[in-house]
């Protein structure tokens, strides 16, 4: 019986797993695949204390970091992702994929989510050759360049907003009238080099090493090319929790519902941190900070 089983190994999982581990509490982390979703990025220059990593290079540090607790008190197991949990506060069973199960006081579900792809020509052969799902991340590459922002909801609004900061130009391709915040798409639309285009669908992404166009498809049906250097997708995001499912409260995109000030879900004995929660914006540094706090609150949960 452990103290505390984590699932998930990004931010989120490796904080957790790093804290739990100072705590002592005997804890169990299951990663599927180190690192989240930034995984894919080449240079991540909003990871606090470090001005340039790579993606493949923080889930190598997160891995090293949480290594250095493993033992008698932190046990990792790496490789077959969850299929169920079950159980009460204090007995909790979570079951993997190869039919292992393993026994928890608690729970903390930190599986994070992964990008909703843009389904057109292109974008695969594209991806991370300007083709990018994450303008705090990757926007500072492209400053001083034309760059298209597809989505017309909060999300894309407020990319296309961080892009203003140091894009040349953003346009923003929506498919209907926007679905974001009016006083969002009000503000934005004062800026000089913002511009807006509804009933705009995407059709194809063309370059020769890196990106250089997007087509899409007008009001008229008409194809339209826009030269860009960049386009970044803001279309959803899949959070992983379907193993949670009709176990903890949930949105309508299946993000797990926490309590804020402590992370904990609707169900006692279960926290959330990172992208697979309804948290307001997804980050790594809050990630971290979110599986702190969920942390702080589990081992008073067990100790107090």
């Amino acid at each position: 019986m452990y103290d505390l089983i984590i699932i998930g190994g990004g931010p989120a999982g490796s904080a957790a797993a790093v804290y739990a581990a100072r705590k002592q509490l005997k804890t169990l982390l299951i990663v599927k695949e180190w690192g989240g979703q930034s995984i894919v990025s080449d240079d991540i220059q909003n990871w606090i204390g470090t001005p340039h990593i790579s993606g493949a290079k923080l889930a190598e540090s997160l891995k090293a970091h949480v290594m250095e607790y493993k033992g008698d008190i932190l046990t990792v197991k790496e490789g077959s992702p969850v299929s169920s949990i079950s159980g009460t506060n204090g007995d909790f069973t979570v079951t993997l994929e190869n039919n292992e199960s393993h026994q928890g006081k608690t729970i903390l579900i930190s599986t994070g989510s992964s990008r909703r792809k843009l389904d057109v020509d292109g974008a695969v052969e594209f991806e991370n050759k300007g083709i990018t799902y994450c303008a705090s991340c990757d926007g500072p590459l492209f400053s001083g360049m034309d760059v298209v922002v597809v989505g017309g909801g909060n999300a894309g609004f407020e990319s296309a907003a961080q892009l203003l900061a140091y894009c040349k130009s953003v346009t923003l391709l929506s498919r209907s009238e926007p679905r974001a915040d009016a006083i969002t798409v009000e503000k934005l639309q004062t800026k000089e080099h913002f511009k807006l285009i509804t009933n705009a669908i995407p059709k194809n992404i063309k370059g020769s090493t890196f990106v250089e166009s997007i087509t899409y498809i007008d009001a008229n049906g008409n194809d339209v090319v826009l030269p860009t250097a960049a386009v970044f997708v803001e279309i959803g995001q899949v959070p992983a929790t379907s193993f949670a499912d009709n176990v903890v409260n949930m949105t309508p995109t299946k993000n797990i519902i926490t309590d804020p000030r402590t992370q904990e879900t609707s169900v006692r004995g279960i926290w959330s941190a990172g992208d697979c929660t309804d948290v307001l914006y997804h980050q790594n540094n809050i990630a971290a900070g979110d599986a702190v706090r969920a942390l702080e609150d589990i081992y008073l949960h067990l100790h107090a």
